[in-house]
Protein backbone atom coordinates (compact mmCIF):
# COMPACT_ATOMS: atom_id res chain seq x y z
CA UNK A 1 0.00 0.00 0.00
CA UNK A 2 2.89 2.63 0.81
CA UNK A 3 4.06 1.81 -2.71
CA UNK A 4 1.14 2.67 -4.45
CA UNK A 5 0.74 5.97 -2.89
CA UNK A 6 4.47 6.74 -3.73
CA UNK A 7 3.80 6.03 -7.02
CA UNK A 8 0.67 7.61 -6.75
CA UNK A 9 2.43 10.63 -5.74
CA UNK A 10 4.81 10.73 -8.44
CA UNK A 11 2.52 10.35 -11.16
CA UNK A 12 0.54 13.46 -9.23
CA UNK A 13 3.53 15.28 -9.39
CA UNK A 14 4.65 14.89 -12.72
CA UNK A 15 0.98 15.61 -14.22
CA UNK A 16 1.53 18.56 -12.02
CA UNK A 17 4.99 19.87 -13.70
CA UNK A 18 3.18 19.45 -16.98
CA UNK A 19 0.19 21.17 -16.62
CA UNK A 20 1.40 23.94 -14.49
CA UNK A 21 1.57 26.06 -17.95
CA UNK A 22 -2.41 26.41 -17.39
CA UNK A 23 -1.97 27.77 -13.80
CA UNK A 24 -1.25 31.54 -15.66
CA UNK A 25 -5.04 31.36 -16.68
CA UNK A 26 -5.56 32.33 -12.82
CA UNK A 27 -4.32 35.44 -12.99
CA UNK A 28 -5.80 36.27 -16.43
CA UNK A 29 -8.95 35.14 -15.47
CA UNK A 30 -8.90 37.13 -11.71
CA UNK A 31 -7.63 40.47 -13.32
CA UNK A 32 -9.42 40.26 -16.83
CA UNK A 33 -5.91 40.17 -18.79
CA UNK A 34 -6.54 40.50 -22.49
CA UNK A 35 -3.98 37.40 -24.07
CA UNK A 36 -3.79 39.43 -26.92
CA UNK A 37 -2.28 42.17 -25.53
CA UNK A 38 0.59 40.61 -22.95
CA UNK A 39 3.69 41.94 -23.45
CA UNK A 40 7.03 39.83 -22.53
CA UNK A 41 7.44 40.76 -19.54
CA UNK A 42 3.64 40.18 -18.15
CA UNK A 43 4.52 36.75 -19.68
CA UNK A 44 7.27 36.50 -17.71
CA UNK A 45 5.58 37.48 -14.69
CA UNK A 46 2.60 35.05 -15.79
CA UNK A 47 5.47 32.03 -15.51
CA UNK A 48 7.01 33.23 -12.53
CA UNK A 49 3.32 32.96 -10.92
CA UNK A 50 2.89 29.07 -12.28
CA UNK A 51 6.19 28.40 -11.16
CA UNK A 52 5.47 29.35 -7.35
CA UNK A 53 2.03 27.80 -7.00
CA UNK A 54 3.77 24.65 -8.36
CA UNK A 55 6.57 25.13 -5.86
CA UNK A 56 3.45 25.72 -3.32
CA UNK A 57 2.10 22.51 -4.34
CA UNK A 58 5.16 20.19 -4.01
CA UNK A 59 5.77 21.31 -0.66
CA UNK A 60 2.24 20.78 0.18
CA UNK A 61 2.68 16.97 -1.44
CA UNK A 62 6.31 16.27 -0.14
CA UNK A 63 6.49 17.95 3.53
CA UNK A 64 7.18 15.29 5.25
CA UNK A 65 9.84 13.94 2.88
CA UNK A 66 11.60 17.11 2.12
CA UNK A 67 11.52 17.90 6.15
CA UNK A 68 13.29 14.64 6.25
CA UNK A 69 15.70 15.49 3.50
CA UNK A 70 16.19 18.91 5.06
CA UNK A 71 17.51 18.22 7.76
CA UNK A 72 19.55 15.35 6.50
CA UNK A 73 21.22 17.86 4.44
CA UNK A 74 22.47 20.07 7.81
CA UNK A 75 23.92 17.17 9.55
CA UNK A 76 26.64 17.05 6.93
CA UNK A 77 26.44 20.42 5.02
CA UNK A 78 30.02 21.01 4.02
CA UNK A 79 30.26 17.32 2.63
CA UNK A 80 27.45 17.65 0.74
CA UNK A 81 28.32 20.92 -0.83
CA UNK A 82 32.00 19.33 -1.33
CA UNK A 83 30.04 16.26 -3.12
CA UNK A 84 27.84 18.42 -5.09
CA UNK A 85 30.78 20.77 -6.50
CA UNK A 86 32.44 17.52 -7.04
CA UNK A 87 29.34 16.06 -9.52
CA UNK A 88 28.62 18.82 -10.92
CA UNK A 89 32.10 19.96 -12.35
CA UNK A 90 32.40 16.47 -14.06
CA UNK A 91 29.07 16.98 -15.10
CA UNK A 92 30.03 20.46 -16.76
CA UNK A 93 32.69 19.95 -18.13
CA UNK A 94 30.74 17.05 -19.87
CA UNK A 95 28.05 20.12 -21.12
CA UNK A 96 30.84 22.20 -22.19
CA UNK A 97 32.70 19.58 -24.64
CA UNK A 98 29.61 18.20 -25.93
CA UNK A 99 27.95 21.67 -26.71
CA UNK A 100 31.27 22.50 -28.49
CA UNK A 101 31.53 19.42 -30.73
CA UNK A 102 27.33 19.90 -31.34
CA UNK A 103 28.51 23.19 -32.32
CA UNK A 104 31.66 22.19 -34.14
CA UNK A 105 29.98 19.49 -36.62
CA UNK A 106 26.81 19.54 -36.23
CA UNK A 107 24.76 23.00 -36.05
CA UNK A 108 25.89 26.38 -35.10
CA UNK A 109 22.47 27.49 -33.39
CA UNK A 110 21.88 27.42 -29.60
CA UNK A 111 19.20 25.28 -28.52
CA UNK A 112 15.61 26.30 -28.71
CA UNK A 113 15.18 26.23 -25.01
CA UNK A 114 18.20 28.63 -24.34
CA UNK A 115 16.91 31.10 -26.88
CA UNK A 116 13.25 31.39 -25.12
CA UNK A 117 15.18 31.46 -21.84
CA UNK A 118 17.12 34.02 -23.33
CA UNK A 119 14.26 36.45 -24.55
CA UNK A 120 12.52 36.09 -20.93
CA UNK A 121 16.26 37.66 -19.09
CA UNK A 122 16.04 40.21 -22.18
CA UNK A 123 12.63 41.67 -21.58
CA UNK A 124 12.55 40.70 -17.69
CA UNK A 125 16.14 39.97 -16.53
CA UNK A 126 15.47 40.28 -12.27
CA UNK A 127 12.12 38.43 -12.63
CA UNK A 128 14.00 35.38 -14.67
CA UNK A 129 16.87 35.19 -11.80
CA UNK A 130 14.14 34.25 -9.29
CA UNK A 131 12.30 32.01 -11.59
CA UNK A 132 14.88 30.70 -13.32
CA UNK A 133 17.68 30.69 -10.79
CA UNK A 134 15.87 30.00 -7.83
CA UNK A 135 12.61 28.59 -8.41
CA UNK A 136 13.33 26.24 -11.34
CA UNK A 137 15.29 24.05 -10.01
CA UNK A 138 13.66 23.37 -6.93
CA UNK A 139 11.02 22.23 -9.49
CA UNK A 140 13.27 20.25 -11.04
CA UNK A 141 14.60 18.95 -8.51
CA UNK A 142 11.50 17.35 -7.04
CA UNK A 143 10.52 16.80 -9.99
CA UNK A 144 13.23 14.79 -12.23
CA UNK A 145 15.28 13.77 -8.97
CA UNK A 146 13.20 12.87 -6.11
CA UNK A 147 9.84 11.21 -8.12
CA UNK A 148 12.32 9.02 -10.34
CA UNK A 149 14.33 7.85 -6.65
CA UNK A 150 10.75 7.26 -4.83
CA UNK A 151 10.02 5.00 -7.86
CA UNK A 152 13.14 3.43 -8.95
CA UNK A 153 15.21 1.23 -6.53
CA UNK A 154 17.88 0.18 -8.81
CA UNK A 155 20.50 3.18 -8.36
CA UNK A 156 21.86 3.24 -12.18
CA UNK A 157 18.81 2.86 -13.63
CA UNK A 158 17.51 5.99 -11.51
CA UNK A 159 20.56 8.19 -12.38
CA UNK A 160 20.36 7.56 -16.47
CA UNK A 161 16.67 8.02 -16.20
CA UNK A 162 16.36 10.98 -14.00
CA UNK A 163 19.18 12.64 -16.52
CA UNK A 164 17.80 11.66 -19.46
CA UNK A 165 14.67 12.26 -18.82
CA UNK A 166 15.96 15.57 -17.47
CA UNK A 167 17.77 15.88 -20.91
CA UNK A 168 15.05 15.36 -23.20
CA UNK A 169 12.73 17.82 -21.81
CA UNK A 170 15.17 20.36 -22.04
CA UNK A 171 14.82 20.08 -26.00
CA UNK A 172 11.38 18.86 -26.16
CA UNK A 173 10.48 21.71 -28.70
CA UNK A 174 13.20 21.16 -30.77
CA UNK A 175 12.85 22.62 -34.38
CA UNK A 176 15.55 20.14 -36.45
CA UNK A 177 16.82 16.87 -35.90
CA UNK A 178 20.09 18.01 -34.68
CA UNK A 179 18.60 20.14 -31.91
CA UNK A 180 18.33 16.67 -30.36
CA UNK A 181 21.80 15.73 -30.07
CA UNK A 182 21.31 19.03 -27.21
CA UNK A 183 19.83 15.97 -25.14
CA UNK A 184 23.48 15.06 -24.18
CA UNK A 185 24.95 18.01 -22.55
CA UNK A 186 21.71 18.82 -20.80
CA UNK A 187 21.43 14.60 -19.65
CA UNK A 188 25.26 15.24 -18.47
CA UNK A 189 24.17 17.57 -16.07
CA UNK A 190 21.18 15.65 -14.83
CA UNK A 191 23.12 12.87 -14.30
CA UNK A 192 25.13 14.93 -12.27
CA UNK A 193 22.29 16.10 -9.96
CA UNK A 194 21.70 12.46 -10.24
CA UNK A 195 24.60 11.25 -8.47
CA UNK A 196 24.78 13.82 -6.05
CA UNK A 197 21.30 13.32 -4.68
CA UNK A 198 22.17 9.71 -5.09
CA UNK A 199 25.02 9.94 -2.62
CA UNK A 200 23.71 12.51 0.17
CA UNK A 201 20.44 11.37 0.24
CA UNK A 202 19.15 14.57 0.16
CA UNK A 203 17.58 16.60 -2.68
CA UNK A 204 18.94 19.87 -0.94
CA UNK A 205 22.51 18.68 -2.61
CA UNK A 206 21.12 18.90 -6.02
CA UNK A 207 18.96 21.68 -5.85
CA UNK A 208 21.54 24.08 -4.40
CA UNK A 209 23.99 23.13 -6.95
CA UNK A 210 21.06 23.54 -9.62
CA UNK A 211 20.54 26.59 -8.26
CA UNK A 212 24.31 27.77 -8.02
CA UNK A 213 24.48 26.34 -12.08
CA UNK A 214 21.03 28.28 -12.84
CA UNK A 215 21.97 31.84 -11.16
CA UNK A 216 25.47 32.16 -12.12
CA UNK A 217 24.26 31.45 -15.80
CA UNK A 218 21.46 33.61 -15.41
CA UNK A 219 23.61 36.54 -13.99
CA UNK A 220 26.33 35.91 -16.93
CA UNK A 221 23.04 36.96 -19.11
CA UNK A 222 21.61 39.42 -16.91
CA UNK A 223 24.92 41.46 -17.16
CA UNK A 224 24.90 42.39 -20.95
CA UNK A 225 21.56 43.74 -20.82
CA UNK A 226 22.62 46.42 -18.30
CA UNK A 227 24.97 48.23 -20.81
Amino acid sequence: MQKFFTYLKSILVILLFFGSAYFVKIPIWLFHIDVQQISGTMSVLLTLFSNLLLVLLLILIYRKDLAKEWKTFWKKPFENIDTGFKYWFVGLIVMVVSNLVINLFFTHDIATNEQTVQGMIDVAPWAMLLNAGIIAPFIEEVTFRKTFKDCIRNKWIFILSSGLFFGFLHVISFTSWQELLYIIPYSSLGISFALMYQKSDSVFTSTAMHVFHNTVLTLVSILPTLF
